[in-house]
């Protein structure tokens, strides 16, 4: 199966060399990424990859990455950070119509940012989707977003200092 996503990284001083790191990439297997280089010190690989499975299509393309830009630091796995207008446009909906089922849907997904436009991870919108069931989402895109949430939870989980994890795992378990 064919599975589409973006992974978002920071670069180096010394990896800033567009030319070259599309050569590095297309040799480390990137062949099936679009690359987008219009931010400074930054790269954005849009790949559509088969695979058979969403978690091994992105953690191929990562090792991949990895392979060829070993300073490379991973932002973000697209797509997972989504605001309603994100989630209505995959649905082909209307923002307006996402606002009425999240405000009139008590059990609908808690944001991980409440402030001026919240954020959501996609996969937990598209899990309620499909839990309250009408809506028509492709299995290729909730497992990216499934995939592509741990991989950013994963991520950020190895930002904590060790102590604090101990503590926050315990408080979980």
């Amino acid at each position: 199966m064919e599975y589409t996503f973006t992974l978002k990284y920071q670069l180096s001083a010394a990896d800033c060399n567009h030319d070259e790191l599309v050569e590095r990439l297309g040799a480390a297997g990137c062949d099936d990424a679009l690359i987008g280089v219009g931010q400074v010190r930054r790269i954005a690989l849009e790949f559509t990859r088969e695979s058979g499975n969403a978690e091994a299509a992105l953690l191929s393309a990562l090792a991949d990455i990895k392979r060829a830009i070993p300073s490379a630091k991973l932002i973000e796995a697209a797509p997972d950070f989504v605001g309603l207008t994100d989630v209505a446009e995959l649905l082909g909906v209307s923002r307006q119509n996402m606002r009425k089922l999240m405000v009139n849907n008590a059990s609908f997904p808690a944001p991980i940012h409440d402030g001026n436009v919240a954020i959501w991870h996609l996969a937990d919108v598209l899990a309620w989707l499909i839990w309250k069931g009408g809506y028509q989402l492709e299995q290729a895109s909730v497992a990216v977003a499934r995939a592509a949430k741990q991989i950013n939870l994963a991520r950020e989980a190895g930002q904590l200092a060790p102590d604090m994890q101990r503590e926050v795992q315990a408080l979980f378990a």
